[in-house]
């Protein structure tokens, strides 16, 4: 068995070189019972403890109440799920706690509060901790009993995390590290008992990680920030005063801070992803509900095409970003265990398997946070004047969206880091991307084929198209970087032209595969609104990939180079035409019927 999940295991960014089995991924349609109870434990956490007390959350005015939820969290094993059992944990696999993020996506701003403790402010210690480190905290983090945030950000140091000011230095005695320093936007600040900072120690040229508890001294806050949305987390700035941190709380290797930041932040960008289908659900499913209650010229609004068209496009971006958020937690466990059966020690061998497809975790971290984005605009959208209105279930939802876009690493910084990274692997060696592209140069030089390949069976002509996609993004990437070679780098705008083909491309393909494998299962004729979804997400990235692909080619190739890549642009592009509004309404009625998202 581990020879042959080896000889299956995929790289990261490898899925742009590479075709995947559909059997070789998971799916949500395979939850088994024991998942499907964690999750429906964690739905009705947030159905009798937060959605009744959102506004209480929101005010601010009882600090004890997000600390107390986070106890019942602890108490039900919720903020334990990822942590082994020998640390009062339970020892989950990565997809199952993805599977706890979506849950509390649905909890409005308490799932900033429940997220950086079980999160940022926890895993540093799984990962990177001394066994007595590990002793001393992990059972107090599983039980809930001592809170934890993580300080990275300050005034100067935002997306250049390693440029913070924070400084410690070694006591006289040698047995203490003085922290000195700022923090700002710090998350559950306001009730933390544990603090995960990070500092540069004496003139070190890299941070250093360490455990900061609260009961150390010389910590000081400012009031609560006050903010467009999440109003119900605790955020301030933290100062550090001659803070007095043993040496033992030294978190890691010296000057190892930086790098372990970044992973973290990875499994930070792949949760959030997790988180975002949790809230689009959550606003499809009051859109749907609306649709079928409010009335206009004497029928429900649900029964108007462009309200069928809204409701569709919601579910089938959920069911898409779905398929990937999956997909990836999938390969990210299969790495883990292949890692750790090459001898690896468990935490590293966590540790390189989210590294490994750091990409993937930076693709839905931007499209997760941008569907959210999208949904809960159509949400307020439906809703029409209620939905603008406070009173209404519309509102806070629409503010509170609007984070995922900048933390854990904006939009822009991980569009542009998830072509840096795979450009950095095929610079490496890990990653052969010359080889397919050169194949691909080839290609637009010779006569197109226009035969047929015989082959029967459901989307044999899409994964057609998905190879084609591939092509472009290898093709134009390609280009530009024998066009442009290291001044690539400093072209943005072609990077993130170049992301948005590679995030789209990913996306369409996970549908594709997840609809294959439920198919395979479940037989065609059981999963049409399935198809349907698969099809209209396949055409919608069609259609963002070609005017990325014309921006970059536009940016940096003139002449016959460019009349030669708008070419194969086009020859690459094509894909056949699908009622796609008839679709769109095959899937709105179902779940019109059913009053909720049911896919």
């Amino acid at each position: 068995m581990a020879t042959e999940l080896k000889e299956k295991m995929i790289k990261g960014g490898e899925f742009l070189i590479k075709e995947t089995d559909p059997k070789d991924i998971f799916i949500p349609e395979e939850w088994n019972e024991e998942q499907k109870m964690i999750y429906q434990t964690c739905l009705d956490f947030i159905e009798t403890e937060i959605h009744p007390n959102l506004d209480k959350i929101d005010s601010m005015e009882y600090p004890e109440l997000v600390p107390s939820l986070l106890d019942k969290a602890g108490q039900l094993g919720l903020l334990g799920s990822g942590i082994p059992e020998k640390y009062n944990g339970f020892g989950m696999d990565f997809n199952t706690t993805m599977l706890i993020a979506e849950a509390f996506g649905q909890s409005h701003s308490f799932v900033v509060s429940i997220s950086v403790h079980i999160g940022i402010g926890t895993l540093p210690i799984l990962f990177y901790g001394t066994e007595e480190q590990k002793e001393k905290y992990l059972p107090k983090l599983a039980m809930g009993t001592m809170k934890s945030a993580y300080c990275l950000t300050e005034p100067d140091a935002g997306s250049d995390a390693n440029a913070g000011k924070t400084k410690a230095r070694l006591s006289e005695d040698k047995k203490s590290y003085l922290l000195n320093g700022q923090k700002m936007w710090i998350s559950n600040a306001g009730f933390a008992d544990l603090f995960i900072v990070f500092a540069k120690i004496e003139d070190d040229k890299y941070l250093s990680a360490f455990i900061v508890e609260k009961e150390f001294g010389g910590i000081t806050m400012n009031p609560e920030e006050k903010k467009l949305g999440i109003k119900g987390s605790s955020t301030r700035q933290v100062f550090f005063n001659d803070c007095n941190v043993p040496v033992e709380n030294l978190l890691g290797e010296r000057e190892s801070g930086f790098k372990m930041a970044l992973n973290i932040l990875n499994i930070g960008r792949i949760k959030l992803g997790a988180a975002t289908v949790g809230g689009s659900k959550l606003a499809l499913n009051r859109s749907l509900k609306y649709a079928n209650e409010r009335k206009q010229f004497g029928t429900t609004i649900g029964s108007f095409g462009a309200i069928k068209h809204k409701l569709a496009e919601m579910a089938t971006r959920i069911y898409a970003c779905e398929s990937a958020v999956y997909r990836t937690g999938k390969n990210i466990e299969d790495a883990y265990i292949n890692y750790k059966n090459d001898g690896m020690d468990e935490d590293s061998a966590k540790n390189k398997a989210v590294e490994e497809f750091a990409i993937e975790c930076a693709i839905l971290k931007v499209h997760g946070s941008e569907l959210l984005d999208f949904a809960v605009d159509e949400t307020v959208q439906i809703h029409g004047g209620i939905g603008y209105s406070a009173e209404g279930p519309a509102e806070r939802g629409y503010r509170d969206a609007r984070i995922n876009r900048i933390y854990e690493g904006t939009n822009e910084i991980n569009r542009l880091v998830t072509i840096d990274m795979l450009l950095k692997k095929a610079m490496k060696g890990s990653l052969d991307l010359m080889t397919p592209a050169m194949e691909v140069q080839k290609e637009l030089t010779s006569i197109p084929s226009f035969k047929q390949n015989g082959e029967d069976g459901l989307f044999v002509k899409e994964k057609k198209v998905l190879t084609n996609l591939k092509k472009i993004g290898l093709m134009i990437s390609g280009s530009a970087v024998l066009k442009l070679s290291t001044k690539l780098k400093d072209e943005q705008e072609i990077l993130m032209n170049l992301a948005d083909m590679l995030i789209e491309g990913y996306v369409a393909e996970s549908i594709i595969l997840r609809v294959e494998k439920l198919a395979g299962i479940k037989g065609a004729e059981s999963c049409q609104r399935q198809i349907d979804m698969a099809m209209i997400y396949l055409h919608r990235a069609v259609n963002e990939i070609i005017p990325a692909a014309k921006e970059a080619v536009y940016a940096f190739a003139e002449g016959d180079e460019q009349r030669m890549l708008l070419l194969g642009l086009k020859r690459f592009s094509k894909i056949e035409p699908y009622n796609l509004k008839e679709a769109r309404r095959r899937i709105a009625h179902e779940m019109l019927d059913r009053n909720e998202y049911c896919f």
